[in-house]
């Protein structure tokens, strides 16, 4: 098992990318500490070998520092928590800009200050942002606020690796297209039309197809294992060919 002796937190871990990472961390032998804001979406991990389920809210500092405190060791940080807002930067609000900022940018900047100490002191560490293919990469319509934070994600990325290079710890990010996720499923059911919503979301997709959690998460166990020991500050779509 790749990650045998290794130590993981990872954030959003009740669905979707999270959950699915989470699962396939610990299948390769790490002990995870899957946290997730809902508590009622830790409860499917009961009773699955390696993973120790706590509640968490990432735009509490205090807490993050409490829960990374609490862990034996921590080699590995999965910032997966994150939202998604619709619309441009005409339709864009104060709340929606902070509230994106905060969670999709602040809190990985708070995980990652409490864990590089923890990190330093082991002389290894791999941190693992979400980011998304929408950020730098690409400029997709309706999702100014969005796109703008998860720019912001890979800036934070290139920034922490390029602090820590010589000190063995590795940050990278993951920059997925659209996934079929219980997220996603709550912002298609929110339009008039669903139906049209989803065959829109696919249609953007070259393969013809959303991507499935799962294969996303064998990305995340990559960057998190000594094989990818020589990547740092990179930024890995995932996107089923949006970007080629």
């Amino acid at each position: 098992m790749r990650l045998k002796g290794k130590t993981a937190l990872v954030t959003a871990a009740g669905q979707g990318i999270g959950r699915a990472s989470a699962l396939a961390l610990a299948a390769e032998g790490a002990q995870v500490w899957a946290t997730d804001v809902n508590p009622k979406l830790l409860d499917g991990y009961d009773g699955v070998e390696g993973v120790h389920a706590v509640q968490l809210d990432v735009l509490d500092k205090a807490a993050i520092g409490k829960v990374i405190a609490s862990m034996p060791s921590l080699d590995i940080l999965f910032n997966c928590a994150g939202f998604v807002h619709s619309g441009t930067v005409l339709q864009a609000t104060d709340e929606e800009w902070n509230f994106a900022l905060n969670l999709n940018v602040r809190a990985q900047f708070w995980a990652i200050q409490a864990a590089l100490p923890r990190m330093l002191a082991a002389g290894r560490g791999s941190i693992i942002n979400m980011a998304s293919v929408c950020s730098s990469i690409k400029g997709l319509p309706n999702r100014f606020i969005y796109g703008m934070s998860k720019a912001a994600v890979l800036g934070l990325t290139k920034s922490v690796a390029a602090d820590y290079v010589a000190d063995g710890i590795r940050c990278n990010a993951i920059c997925p297209g659209t996934v079929d996720t219980p997220s996603l499923a709550d912002r298609i059911n929110a339009n008039a039309d669903p139906e049209a919503a989803r065959k829109a979301f696919i249609a953007r997709q070259p393969m013809g197809r959303l991507a499935q959690a799962h294969e996303i998460a064998p990305l995340v166990v990559f960057l998190a294992s000594d094989e990818s020991v020589f990547v740092t500050g990179q930024a890995y779509a995932a996107d089923g060919g949006i970007t080629i």
